[in-house]
């Protein structure tokens, strides 16, 4: 199969979706793969590099999508690539498509097939394309919170961990899944008194069994979260529904109610939010200011580590790749249903019943598909 990877070009993306050493296992196994210059230099990788692991080295972005079979990137395609995109093309990538409905319909019109890093599910549900870059941005969430609440940054001026004699400050969880996990983790390790909630009674039965004294478990309902916002000074929404736009968990009138500096980390923003007021921010222009409560909503926070996020991510998605490579996308999809589940749009069908009902589009059985 021929494989291309193009350089990302998202604003502050510095991910690459192949290191040196993925491409090598795709070449060993007879695959061509062409790499757009420059694509990996963010992320710590040469030309050079790619080219002793036998990819091949392509110029622009036009020429990695007119020849390959297969892209591999990190994020979803943006507008300027829309018109790149050709029929039966293979797509391998995070889309998020139920957060913005202009991606989905112009990948329903390109007549690709888009599968979503996302939703490939194992039989446990847990979501092992996903998991890595929610390892990454739930640990940035406490490290990009302690920040924003220094009073330069706008926040309550309040260190995470307290000192002997200062209380520490309080941190509220919202999600006991990955992201949620690992920042009640990073947040206890700081000092800080953790507040985490989650709607599943055994997840938070095994959260309270593992996690240090400093955090304590909560059941997840809007009395609770309506009762902690106001006495929390760091709050991280958490929350993933596969494949689905998420929640509002937040409500614009809990703003009010809430101290001046409060900082928000809406880790969800990539599929919607899970905050009333929140709207994806970028590294460059990362927060704002509602009612006096700072708001960080960064879409791609693993972007800004991306050493770590590119390694960590080709790791999980290189078993798939090469799945995909040596078979095809049907064959593979057939005889592994975690691929299959990551099917959203093929050939102008919405496959994925999450996103046919975040905007009412016809949902067609991924079947009949295959």
């Amino acid at each position: 199969m021929i494989i291309g990877v193009p350089k990302e070009i998202k604003p502050s993306e510095n991910r690459v979706a192949l290191t040196p050493a993925g491409a090598l296992e795709l070449c060993k196994r007879s695959h061509t793969v062409y790499v757009q210059s420059t694509a990996g230099i963010g992320s710590g990788f040469s030309d050079q590099d790619y080219q002793k692991a036998g990819a091949k080295i392509l110029n622009t972005i036009e020429e990695i999508y007119s020849i390959a079979e297969m892209i591999i990137k990190v994020k979803e395609p943006i507008a300027s690539e829309y018109g790149l995109i050709k029929p039966d093309q293979l797509l391998f990538t995070y889309f998020h498509f139920a957060s913005y409905e202009p991606l989905t319909q112009a990948m329903i019109k390109s007549g690709a097939v888009c599968l979503a890093y996302e939703t490939v599910e194992l039989p446990d549900r847990s979501l092992p394309l996903l998991i890595p870059m929610s390892e990454v941005a739930g640990r940035m969430a406490v490290q990009e919170g302690a920040k924003y609440l220094e009073k330069p940054q706008k926040g309550k001026g309040i260190l995470l961990g307290g000192v002997p004699g200062v209380p520490p400050a309080k941190v509220l969880v919202l999600g006991g899944g990955i992201v949620g996990t690992q920042s009640a983790k990073m947040a206890a390790g700081l000092g800080a008194q953790v507040s985490l909630l989650d709607i599943s009674l055994n997840r938070l039965r095994y959260l309270a069994d593992v996690m240090p004294a400093n955090v304590t478990t909560m059941f997840s309902n809007e009395y609770n979260i309506r009762e902690l916002v106001k006495s929390h000074d760091l709050i991280i929404g958490a929350v993933l529904i596969p494949g689905a736009k998420a929640p509002s968990l937040v409500t614009r009138d809990m703003l009010k109610t809430m101290h001046q500096g409060t900082v928000l980390v809406d880790v969800a923003i990539d599929q919607g939010g899970c905050i009333e007021t929140s709207k994806p921010t970028t590294h460059e222009d990362p927060i704002y200011i509602i009612d006096g409560v700072v708001h960080y909503c960064v879409a791609n926070m693993p972007g800004a580590v991306p050493y770590t996020s590119t390694v960590a991510l080709t790791n999980a998605t290189l078993p798939y790749a090469i799945q995909l490579a040596d078979k095809g996308w049907k064959k593979a999809c057939k005889e592994n249903k975690s691929l299959m589940l990551g099917l959203n749009v093929v050939n102008g069908k919405v496959v994925y019943e999450g996103v046919a009902n975040a905007f009412n589009l016809n949902y067609n059985k991924v079947e009949e598909v295959l």
